[in-house]
């Protein structure tokens, strides 16, 4: 009788709360882990990506993705849109225009999103009024951008340095260092990206920062966060003849925000001695704040990045 309540029970909860929905995935594998356990950040979920040529005789470098739910399968995603990750990579190994790789997709952590993914030192450089200014900001929704959790950025890199990384490199034929592993993600994930390459420039030898949210809330009125990222850039951009980093944006939707802000991060990445070999900034006209313009454009910043 037990048996049969519990399988009635099961056909009654809806199939994805009882099997977690992989992606699907056009090449290559996904090899996911739940609830991943942190001592910095609450459990979320990885999605490990293996091109389809993946063979652990040889070593492959390592690409960090924020919001790794949006990366792979626009079914399972909330605005139904990927990156399409798997397309754009086994489309360029096949071209061989880059090495070889695995893409780590670490899931964001919802409510905790924002205050992971926003750079905690730049942030803490702010008078306290302008902090509890910042603190109290809302989305034109009008709910809280920092759902009330502190922000929590440095926890969240040494969640990915500390822990994830030595777990990866233990369970996968990959090369652990900084010349082979890279970071990326857009809008937030584009900040943090930035963050962790300042942060962690011995882990870390390139990051992918597309539409990156340079405003770090949703209005430019009296806001200081872009300045106070951009004086944070000016005394902890790493050794210039070692790493790379990219820039981009559109200036549709959120992008709109974008032109004026990268145009000073422009500015002072041209006072450094950085080259068209490590760093990168790129306009795409039209283009809006979405995984479908992000997708369209994936192929420049993994040339940069990983290109042969």
């Amino acid at each position: 009788m037990r048996i049969k309540n519990l399988l009635l029970l099961i056909l009654l909860v809806p199939f994805n709360s009882v099997f977690a929905q992989l992606p699907q995935v056009s090449s290559g594998k996904i090899h996911r882990f739940e609830n991943f356990s942190s001592s910095y950040v609450p459990a979320r979920t990885v999605d490990v990506w293996l091109p389809a040529t993946y063979n652990s005789s040889k070593k492959y470098a390592v690409l960090y993705m924020h919001d790794g739910q949006m990366l792979f399968d626009a079914t399972t995603t909330w605005n139904k849109q990927e990156w399409g990750v798997d397309e754009v990579i086994t489309r360029l190994i096949e071209e061989n225009k880059v090495n070889d790789v695995i893409v780590v997709g670490v899931w964001n952590g919802d409510k905790q999103r924002h205050p992971e993914y926003f750079p905690q030192k730049p942030f803490e450089t702010l008078r306290q009024e302008q902090k509890d200014t910042i603190y109290k900001a809302a989305r034109a929704n009008g709910f809280s951008v920092f759902n009330d959790y502190p922000i929590n950025s440095d926890n969240y890199l040494k969640f990915l340095v500390k822990e994830l990384k030595p777990f990866i490199d233990q369970q996968f034929s990959t090369y652990r260092d900084k010349k082979h592993t890279f970071i990326a993600g857009s809008s937030m994930g584009g900040l943090i990206s930035m963050y962790a390459l300042c942060e962690y420039p011995n882990v870390f030898g390139g990051a992918a920062c597309l539409s990156t949210h340079w405003p770090g809330i949703f209005s430019m009125d009296g806001n200081p966060i872009p300045q106070a990222f951009i004086n944070y850039l000016d005394k902890n951009l790493p050794n210039l003849r070692s790493h790379k980093i990219y820039f981009d944006y559109g200036d549709q939707t959120l992008d709109a925000l974008y032109p004026p802000l990268q145009h000073q991060v422009d500015v002072l990445m041209k006072t450094k001695p950085y080259s068209s070999t490590n760093w990168m900034t790129r306009f795409f006209a039209g283009q809006d704040h979405s995984e479908k313009s992000w997708r369209s454009r994936l192929d420049v910043p993994l040339l940069f990045l990983l290109g042969k």
